[in-house]
């Protein structure tokens, strides 16, 4: 049985997919021994690594859009989602365990604005680390922690490869959920996975097409952080290649689409089973791909 240190890139919404990837994982017989996160890909880390992730999953999916909206605790004094809501129900669910007591290695990534530097959590309060590394800046209120200003770990690291290196596992694993469309083999076109996705679901996905010339402050803002994480994840793979990267496209779903659960975490799973089947055939290296434009 060949061992796992996994790493769960950053990508809102998209990180629902980081589940169907280790419920694959798990299904094929892989063992994950450790796991770096950072934003979403921190909190499934985290509630994997404490036993709380297949609780989670069935309460997310669950969730309608009127149950995110209910959920996102808004402050109104500097309009923002303070989060509390949500790590209320997941300290219902895990309790709030030390990282350092955990079966597992985890390691979430935040980023200090003060010092401008990456802030690795391998001690302490998980939820404190998974808080620190999911708070997204101008949307999630920055935590204040010993004189640092906290913010998500995606602003200098959404896909924390190195951070994976010390677990000493047989393949690290990175998920890539900020990817554009390729055709690497095993990859899925975004078509096929929009084929497989309910009526309901599809809908939404139009309407928010139709929103797009319209986005609204915070919808630029969520963009920019996009582009600004999938230009970093490239940079980040190039520098530390692991064994296996599994690229999900970013246009799954949107970065706030958290009301469709179930369809990121069946294309997430079925991202990972296309990759997979072409890795262990020997079909799939890793590696990266830049865009470039003409100007």
């Amino acid at each position: 049985m060949a061992t796992v240190s996994l790493v769960l890139g950053a990508g809102g919404a998209r990180g629902y997919a980081h589940i169907g990837v280790i419920a694959e994982l798990e299904a094929r017989g892989y063992s994950i021994v450790g796991l770096s996160g950072c934003s979403m890909g921190a909190v499934v880390g985290g509630l994997y690594a404490a036993g709380g992730l297949e609780d989670y999953r069935r309460w997310a999916e669950t969730l309608r859009w009127i149950d995110v909206v209910r959920l996102l605790d808004l402050s109104f004094r500097d309009v923002s989602v303070r989060g509390d809501k949500v790590f209320g129900r997941i300290r219902e669910m895990i309790g709030d365990p030390d990282i350092e007591s955990l079966p597992i290695g985890y390691t979430a990534i935040a980023t200090d604005l003060h010092s401008s530097k990456e802030i690795w959590f391998r001690h302490g309060s998980l939820l404190a680390a998974m808080r620190a590394s999911v708070a997204i800046p101008g949307i999630v209120t920055p935590i204040v922690q010993g004189g640092r200003l906290l913010v998500d770990g995606g602003v200098l690291n959404p896909l924390p490869i190195v951070a994976a290196v010390a677990q000493q596992a047989d393949l690290i694993i990175a998920v890539d959920v900020n990817a554009r469309q390729l055709s690497l083999a095993g990859q899925l076109p975004t078509e096929q996975l929009a084929g497989q996705l309910p009526t309901e679901q599809l809908e939404d996905q139009k309407l928010n097409q139709m929103r797009a010339g319209n986005l609204g402050r915070a919808g630029i803002l969520l963009s920019t952080i996009e582009v600004m994480q999938s230009a970093l994840t490239k940079y980040k793979i190039a520098g530390y290649s692991p064994d296996l990267v599994i690229r999900v496209p970013k246009d799954i779903g949107g970065f706030h689409e958290f009301h469709r659960a179930k369809a990121l975490i069946d294309a997430g799973r079925e991202m990972a089973r296309r990759h997979l089947d072409a890795f262990e055939q020997g079909d799939l290296e890793p590696g990266i791909e830049f865009d470039s434009v003409d100007q």
